[in-house]
């Protein structure tokens, strides 16, 4: 890693990291973290792909894509749940947001 610098990044969903892993595993051998990692996401994805994609795309409105990324990989039940997301971060967000929020992230739930 020496003379490598990170020129851009761009956070995905865990939905994208699972398909990502997938498609890598079929032409490839995955060495030990890229299989913990696999394991982690097929436990704990949620959402397909497309439908992970719809969703951030709607809180976009709401939020930064960031944050709309969290929400999307977590899918929170109540608003206690959505704060915890928000607790270390310096954004203020609205009571009315946060409903918002959740009324979007309702129509994803299965």
């Amino acid at each position: 890693m020496i003379g490598k610098k990170v020129l851009e990044t761009d956070p995905i969903s865990v939905a994208e990291v699972k398909e990502i892993l997938e498609n890598f595993a079929e032409d490839h051998e995955l060495n030990y973290e890229q299989n913990l990692t696999l394991d982690h996401v097929i436990k704990f994805s949620k959402l397909e792909v497309e439908e992970s994609n719809k969703l951030i795309g709607e809180l976009e409105e709401v939020v930064k894509k960031k944050y709309a990324i969290k929400i999307t990989d977590m899918l929170p039940q109540d608003l206690a749940d959505l704060r915890l997301l928000f607790a270390k971060e310096r954004v203020p967000i609205k009571n009315e947001d946060l409903k918002k929020i959740l009324e979007i992230v309702e129509k994803y739930r299965t």
